[in-house]
């Protein structure tokens, strides 16, 4: 019989309902709830917190795919002897500070968020327990293996993961704002999401094309004669222009992020009536 999981204790699990916190606040434009997520991200998951080393060791088992068996055991052997070497009562406390902090600094529905891949970090966090009988550790060992072993089945790619995310996402800012995200928003918030996993590399390559683009199609606006016979839109299109030209001296958040989403709608504003091109 498989043990309880106690998904609050499971590093993982905590960690992606964090990042879709701090995702959905963002588009919900509520920029203090994303802050707060953001900040117990960077408070209990820096390089040097044992609840890093605690999630290393589930992404090392949710994150790799497509290896061939041999590779697959072989990390799995390695992060069952990883995790264990932790210190566990000191893991369980800082699980507890975490626990605390979601639920005084936030609220205790973070920890029903959905996770696309939960039913996989809760068979990791089995194979991780001391508790788990051998029956069922070969068991949820075997699940594991193939997942690692296909590219497509229970855990999805991060790609996909994003998909359906935002699929979701985007359906709770269609009923607050009774609006359409734009493609170009979606793929930001892709990256976005994406961006614990790899230190902003991805996010920080699109953000520098997509501003890029942006300012080219402001720099653009700024000939167009209805834009020169409006004040005040051409001052705001300067102004933007500016705001753009300074990302490139500052670190990402969501300020930069929700700019960078409001100038999308403001370049599909200007150029929606196919007029211009």
């Amino acid at each position: 019989m498989k043990t309880r999981h106690n998904k609050k204790r499971n590093t993982a699990f905590v960690y992606e309902a964090l990042v879709r916190e701090a995702t959905v606040a963002m588009l919900k434009k509520d920029t203090k709830r994303c802050n707060i997520a953001v900040k117990l991200l960077k408070r209990h998951f820096n390089d040097e917190s044992i609840l890093r080393k605690d999630l290393e060791c589930h992404r090392s088992l949710y994150e790799n795919q497509n290896l061939d068996e041999k590779t697959s055991e072989k990390i799995l052997r390695e992060a069952k002897i990883a995790s264990r070497l932790l210190d566990a009562e000191g893991l369980f406390k800082e699980q507890s500070a975490l626990i605390h902090d979601v639920n005084t600094e936030l609220e205790p529905s973070v920890f029903g968020n959905y996770v696309p891949n939960y039913k996989t970090l809760a068979s990791i966090a089995q194979i991780f327990s001391d508790k788990t009988s051998p029956k069922d550790q070969v068991i949820l060992e075997g699940e594991i293996i193939k997942n690692m072993t296909n590219t497509l089945k229970e855990v999805v790619t991060v790609g996909e993961i994003d998909s359906v995310v935002i699929k979701s996402f985007t359906k709770k800012f269609n009923n607050k704002y009774k609006t359409e995200l734009l493609d170009e928003q979606k793929e930001l918030l892709t990256y976005y999401i994406s961006s614990f996993a790899d230190n902003a590399l991805e996010l920080k390559i699109f953000l520098n094309e997509e501003i890029a683009r942006l300012k080219l199609q402001l720099e653009k606006a700024r000939s167009v004669q209805e834009i020169q016979d409006d004040s005040e839109m051409l001052e705001k299109t300067e102004q933007v222009i500016v705001r753009l030209n300074e990302f490139s001296k500052r670190p990402i958040d969501d300020e930069l992020l929700l700019t960078v989403m409001k100038t999308q709608d403001l370049v599909k504003e200007i150029y929606s009536d196919g007029s211009r091109s």
